[in-house]
């Protein structure tokens, strides 16, 4: 029940927002094919917040991807009820998201932090990305005789193209103010350490 609720949610949320995301897809889309795409999206106020609200929005889409798919399964989380299972991966998703702001405050630089600022604002625009990737390929596979395994394979493959895009174009941006091994340091902190401590508590 608590499922089906929060699909019709996801759904009403994002018939309110197709007209803002339509009009942005252009916008991050160029954000993809050339660094200077995030620069001219961040220097408008209006399309930056836009993005933001998406991103804020599409997390329950994602947590509902999680639960659907069970794309993270750790063992300490399997004898839960499904209630208690959705409500957790909630609480996994909201702690790697806190975790990965902290870092980012952490390691802030003093100065020049234009360009740090600009390759933490691009996590939003890559999810989004990555969100609009993922429901499309769902929607169609669901439509096929494809079985769940095959459905969460495609979607980890995906996950981790985007995220490496991602990963490149992050390091472009924090390599304008910092040298190669500060800006891979960066990346330690700011992507790998999140995400290696994510995926470790799924296969562990």
């Amino acid at each position: 029940m608590l499922f089906n609720i929060l699909v019709i949610v996801s759904v009403l949320l994002g018939i309110v927002l197709l007209k803002r995301f339509l009009q942005l897809l252009p916008v991050m889309a160029d954000c993809v094919l050339r660094a200077r795409g995030s620069a001219a999206l961040e220097n408008s106020v209006r399309t930056s917040t836009d993005r933001d609200i998406l991103a804020l929005a599409l997390l329950l889409p994602a947590v509902l991807l999680m639960y659907r798919y069970r794309l993270y399964d750790p063992v300490f989380l399997q004898a839960l009820s499904p209630n208690l299972y959705l409500l957790s991966l909630v609480g996994v998703l909201l702690a790697y998201l806190l975790l990965r702001f902290l870092m980012y405050l952490l390691l802030k630089p003093r100065r020049r932090i234009d360009f740090y600022r600009l390759a933490h604002k691009a996590d939003n625009t890559y999810f989004v990305l990555l969100m609009l990737l993922l429901l499309v390929t769902v929607g169609i596979l669901s439509l096929t005789p494809c079985n769940e395994l095959t459905i969460r394979r495609f979607i980890y493959i995906e996950t981790i193209v985007v995220y490496a895009v991602f990963l490149l174009r992050k390091a472009q941006f924090l390599s304008v103010s910092c040298n190669p091994l500060r800006t891979f340091l960066y990346l330690c902190g700011l992507e790998f350490l999140p995400t290696s401590l994510l995926v470790l508590s799924a296969v562990l």
